[in-house]
């Protein structure tokens, strides 16, 4: 409905944005150098955030970043399950055999990826989203994937994404080993006010409107209300949006705010 009231190309605010669209916050750029950085050393990383903060449009705007031909990129979202489910995972992302076999699959996995280092000059990248939930004897394994020569070398790069408390379980006796091998500590922080208003105004021209549509008082309602998550964000300016359309207003006031906060509570 607002799309035809404002004349917009598209709606803003949807999730699905190409990775060369989003907006470079403080934030995301400081992100990407710090991955950048844990590439070369083709170690652990650990990225964490709130829910909606943008860790994994920012992890996916790194992959799409990357030259397909030095990196090979597996990406997982794995929520709850046992070591052997792990393996399976990341077996099948790599194009192996799941095999039935822990140590089968654990040597299936470490052998493939020597494979692509040696033969095939690949730097592989091993994402795992959501790795909050994961359990201590996954988490351990998974160091356990990227020892390689006795320590002397690191082949597979795994980046870990995930709530902050996640950050909080690392700092535990049970996954010294693990916590000891991060290279790169990242937290998102979100969108900062002196951003914000930009950010609305990039997200407004990607859907074809150029001029201000968002008041000032406006957008510093939308981040009082959202901590400058970007996916509150996005809900707010978006039933923002629908409330000045319904009532056939020109700009967005901080009364349309009001009204989209029942919307998304």
């Amino acid at each position: 409905m607002y799309r035809k009231h404002f004349g917009l190309t598209r709606h803003p605010f949807d999730k699905d944005l190409a990775p060369d669209d989003l907006f470079e916050t403080a934030a995301l750029a400081e992100l990407t150098v710090r991955l950048r950085h844990l590439l070369d050393m083709r170690g652990i990383g650990l990225v964490t955030g709130e829910s909606g903060s943008g860790k994994t449009s920012a992890c996916r705007r790194l992959v799409a970043s990357l030259n397909t031909g030095l990196y090979r990129v597996n990406y997982v979202s794995l929520t709850t399950g046992n070591v052997m489910d792990l393996y399976k995972t990341v077996a099948w992302e790599l194009g192996l055999p799941t095999e039935r076999n822990r140590a089968a699959l654990f040597k299936h996995i470490r052998t493939e990826v020597s494979r692509l280092c040696a033969e095939n000059r690949l730097k592989p990248i091993l994402i795992v989203d959501e790795a909050h939930h994961l359990r201590t004897d996954v988490l351990e394994d998974l160091r356990l994937l990227t020892n390689y020569a006795m320590d002397s070398e690191n082949r597979l790069c795994v980046i870990l994404v995930g709530h902050p408390e996640l950050r909080r379980r690392l700092g535990m006796s049970a996954l010294e080993a693990l916590s000891q091998r991060i290279v790169v500590r990242a937290h998102v922080r979100g969108i900062a006010r002196d951003e914000i208003g930009r950010y609305i105004e990039h997200r407004i021209r990607l859907a074809g409107y150029e001029l201000p549509l968002f008041e000032p008082s406006t957008v510093e309602a939308i981040f009082q209300a959202s901590g400058g998550l970007p996916r509150k964000v996005n809900l707010l300016a978006h039933h923002a949006l629908f409330a000045a359309a319904i009532a056939k207003a020109k700009s967005i006031t901080t009364e349309h705010v009001q009204a989209a906060l029942a919307e998304v509570a």
